[in-house]
């Protein structure tokens, strides 16, 4: 049955947009409800129904509203759809064009602009299509007004994400600031001390659900904050994509990072990722949810993330073990016959092509009783000499470092000096060749060769940081070792959480027969201090203890 003409509903269409809000309060959705509630009620519109977009482009036409309003249309329920002005319909002329020209006129539907004086009843301007051109630029215009000032900000170190990391909260004094939000923090937290200990993402993902711990979306809503994710049907139901973003996510160690994506255009607002080397990283810009030691062995673990063998079984060496000869990673096997006493390691480069390196064959069992072994090692040295243990550190390459440090600060003002100094020269030639005191192509050779040093300059000063960055957290991560190595007062067995928390990486040695038996050798690396060499007897340490203590008298 046809739906009568009186029937249908007079949409009243409102639409407001993140950039419109600097315009002021003539564009608000209350102004604009109230201009189209009078313009209705002293023309005699029936059957009204409001369509609000309240924080949607006008260059895009998925808003929700607007959706809801065409399919309505399309199911022959609307008659007439009333604008503030023409603008609010869209900001992109070819779409505008053809609702106008097209859709509308098939549909049957009655158009109304009211600032704008356009009604379709009574025929469309022949200059209305210039005017959606100018529609289209005002866009287009403060699309790239909009991007400047973020690109001013983002440099400046102001983090840019509308959306603030589950884990913190904006300060209620300054919104630019984020805080930490306890409840959300302590679930960050667990999961990177899962993640260490050894679960995997879906492992992980499978626990927070079991334990009916609220999924990032779901915490939001309960707290009154939006999130880009939707809400999924059943309730508590953890991913290993969310898991895996938080443990990828530089921001908990309190650090900006800006320019992670772009868009594709002021019409197309679909997100593109960008390299990162193209992001900007502004160091202890918040307080840490986790700290970067942590941080880093949970990144390293991502990076060397491999699946179980056929069998299901993991090793919990994975990521950490490296062929001494070639330096390739060494691969996990696990025969089908289940017997673990047969789970061993290979070279990858062997396993490709045996004429490329050995083997470096080496049985899981083997590997966990000298790990094992020197693990315990370190345990009761750092309990009985920590001083000495600290004080051996220090001195290892102290005095290289230093000298390393001071020669790399003083490059790195050097540089910044002399890409002020361009700046100036820059400045100064263009000056003579405007006066005629400079020829136009040597200044064109004079600001090429200018431009190529300061580009030059700005990668020399980003390596120079980050080698000075590197050096003076060395002793940060000398502290961090020595805590984590005394939360472990005996080891029995090694574990996942113990390899992770203090190895950094496993050298296998290819094994050798020297008198008859089989020997083979691995070279630990500890975490932020290296190999660690212990005394071999009574004797040598006592000799080691006295020397020490003479050298604090001497002092």
């Amino acid at each position: 049955m046809k739906q009568l003409e009186s029937d249908k509903i007079t949409a009243l269409y409102c639409r407001l947009s993140r950039d419109d809000e600097l315009a002021g309060e003539s564009n608000s959705i209350k102004n604009q409800k109230l201009i189209l509630s009078k313009y209705a009620e002293d023309n005699k519109f029936q059957n009204i129904r409001f369509f609000v977009d309240d924080g949607y482009s006008g260059t895009t036409f998925t808003r929700p509203a607007f959706v809801e309003l065409m399919e309505l249309a399309e199911n022959g329920q609307i008659g007439s759809i009333i604008v503030k002005d023409h603008s609010r319909l869209g900001r992109n002329r070819l779409v505008v064009g053809q609702l106008l020209e097209e859709d509308f006129v098939r549909l049957n539907i009655r158009y109304i602009a009211i600032m704008d004086n356009i009604d379709s009843s009574k025929g469309l301007n022949d200059f209305l299509p210039i005017q959606d051109w100018f529609n289209e630029m005002h866009a287009k215009n403060t699309s790239q007004k909009v991007r400047a000032v973020l690109k001013s900000k983002g440099e400046a170190g102001v983090a840019l994400s509308n959306n603030v990391p589950y884990g913190y909260k904006k300060d209620e004094n300054d919104k630019t600031k984020w805080i930490i939000d306890e409840p959300s923090a302590e679930v960050v937290k667990e999961i990177y001390s899962l993640f260490i200990q050894g679960h995997g993402t879906f492992e992980i993902a499978r626990m927070l659900t079991e334990r009916n711990i609220m999924t990032p979306a779901e915490y939001f809503a309960s707290i009154g904050r939006t999130f880009p994710t939707k809400l999924q049907t059943l309730k508590h139901q953890w991913n290993a994509t969310t898991v895996a973003s938080i443990l990828d996510r530089q921001e908990y160690i309190g650090d900006t990072v800006n320019f992670k994506y772009t868009v594709r255009s002021y019409k197309d607002k679909t997100k593109v990722n960008l390299p990162k080397e193209e992001w900007k990283i502004f160091k202890n810009t918040h307080e840490a949810i986790i700290d970067e030691y942590t941080w880093n062995i949970a990144k390293a673990l991502r990076n060397n993330r491999k699946k179980p063998t056929r069998t299901g079984r993991k090793s919990i060496f994975s990521g950490l073990l490296f062929c001494n000869d070639c330096g390739k990673k060494l691969y996990f096997q696990a025969p089908e016959n289940n017997l673990k006493s047969k789970d061993h390691y290979r070279c990858s480069s062997y396993k490709k092509n045996i004429s490329l390196c050995t083997s470096h064959w080496i049985t899981d069992e083997v590997l966990q009783g000298l790990v094992l072994e020197n693990i315990q090692k370190v345990v009761s040295y750092m309990k009985n000499y920590e001083d000495l243990f600290i004080k051996e550190q220090l001195d290892k390459s102290s005095k290289e470092e230093a000298k390393t440090l001071s020669k790399n600060k003083k490059e790195l003002e050097k540089a910044k000096s002399r890409i002020i100094e361009i700046d100036t020269l820059f400045q100064h030639i263009y000056e003579d060749n405007i006066s005629g005191k400079l020829t136009d192509e040597r200044f064109r050779n004079l600001s090429f060769n200018y431009d190529k040093e300061q580009q030059e300059l700005k990668i020399k000063i980003e390596q120079l940081s980050k080698e000075i960055d590197n050096t003076e957290k060395k002793t940060t991560d000398l502290s961090q070792f020595i805590s984590n190595v005394k939360k472990y007062t005996e080891i029995t067995e090694i574990t996942p959480e113990i390899l992770n928390e203090l190895i950094e990486k496993i050298l296998v040695h290819q094994a050798e027969k020297i008198d008859g038996k089989k020997v083979q050798e691995i070279d630990i690396y500890y975490r932020g201090v290296g190999i660690i060499s212990f005394p071999v007897s009574l004797e040598d340490m006592t000799m080691v203890i006295e020397k020490m203590l003479n050298e604090r008298k001497t002092a």
